[in-house]
């Protein structure tokens, strides 16, 4: 398990990070630390949680799934040896996060949630504290169909500079080391760098983007924005939520998925999307491996990649997920994924 340097800042992940966002929904306290017992053995020292998980957000379990980490940690005794990262929400009309009224990233509402997800993990500091949305209109959580460029400014959106001085507070408090985004744009990513340089705050040393074969949209412009200002890719969804394991193919519906409990896949659902997974996943089978470790060798494979978040409901799912480390990319498999990427595009946004 190769370890890499996040951005400039000094943690050093493990290529594969182990996502949690099924810890207290679909996995018990339990199977989330028979998970990441697991994940360990096998060298992955970075977790990401959220304040929001598990999936689907519900007030009800919210913040469940840092609770487990929390106790594994305990448990374990391996603090000093684990990357925690965390995230607050971004703008949400949700109002069990903040007690009964909507959340912004604004001072009050982002030491709220900083407060809470320290509690809840039972530590001090959390490695990398990230932003999960942004406070603008983005194709992200309820607008998936949105187009980010075409959104008009919201009136009362709150300035980067504001945001950022805040997570300046909480690096000088001691609560995080580090700072990072998610679901951003190259325009958000610069000006984020561009208040860091004026002093507002601390520099971005993460993106967490989803990125997968029917998602290649990070390589448009934020893989050119991330590589010159040294910042690390944390790609999410690679196998499409499911979708590129394969076991949603003509039209099956397998007891327990998410899509059969949850409903909620409709990101992988656009037009083109079933043909592009159906192609991609006969690509796998065709080259003599499942589709899952055939999407998630891709996204290893990037050079531009800092750790691929995986995820899991069972230890056999995870097995297959970190077997992929061990499949050898080759430049005929580059060829075919290109080759069908240049007909089908990005399906899935």
């Amino acid at each position: 398990m190769q370890k890499r340097r996040l951005g400039r800042s000094d943690l050093f992940v493990s290529q594969i990070c182990l996502g949690t966002m099924t810890f207290g929904e679909q996995n018990t306290e339990a199977e989330g630390h028979a998970q990441m017992d697991l994940a360990a053995e096998r060298g992955v020292n970075f977790l990401d949680m959220a304040e929001l998980y598990p999936i689907p957000p519900k007030a009800e379990t919210q913040g469940r799934t840092e609770t487990i980490v929390g106790s594994w940690i305990k448990a374990r005794g391996n603090r000093d040896r684990i990357v925690i990262a965390s995230k607050v929400v971004g703008r949400t009309a949700n109002e069990w996060f903040r007690g009964g009224r909507p959340s912004k990233l604004v001072r009050a509402d982002i030491l709220d949630a900083i407060d809470k997800s320290l509690a809840r993990l039972g530590t001090d500091c959390i490695d990398l504290y990230q932003i999960h949305w942004p406070d603008r209109e983005n194709p992200f959580g309820s607008n998936p169909t949105r187009v980010t460029a075409l959104a008009e400014p919201l009136a009362d959106e709150t300035p980067i500079a504001e945001t950022l001085a805040v997570f300046d507070d909480l690096v000088k408090a001691g609560k995080i080391r580090h700072f990072g985004l998610s679901n951003e744009s190259s325009w958000g990513v610069m000006r984020y760098v561009a208040e860091a340089d004026r002093g507002t705050g601390p520099r971005v040393v993460s993106l967490q983007n989803a990125y997968s074969l029917v998602n290649r949209t990070f390589e448009v412009n934020l893989a050119e924005t991330c590589r010159r200002e040294e910042i690390g890719l944390l790609a999410y969804s690679p196998l499409a939520q499911g979708y590129l394991t394969g076991k949603y193919d003509n039209g099956a519906m397998p007891a327990g998925s998410r899509k059969v409990l949850f409903d909620r896949l409709q990101r992988y659902e656009k037009p083109g999307a079933a043909a592009a997974i159906a192609s991609y996943n006969a690509m796998a089978r065709d080259f003599g491996l499942t589709p899952a470790r055939f999407a998630h060798a891709f996204v290893n494979s990037r050079p531009f990649m800092t750790a691929n978040i995986i995820g899991a409901t069972s230890l056999p799912q995870l097995e297959e997920a970190l077997g992929a480390l061990d499949v050898v990319w080759t430049q005929e498999m580059q060829d075919a994924v290109d080759g069908l990427h240049q007909q089908l595009g990005n399906p899935c946004p």
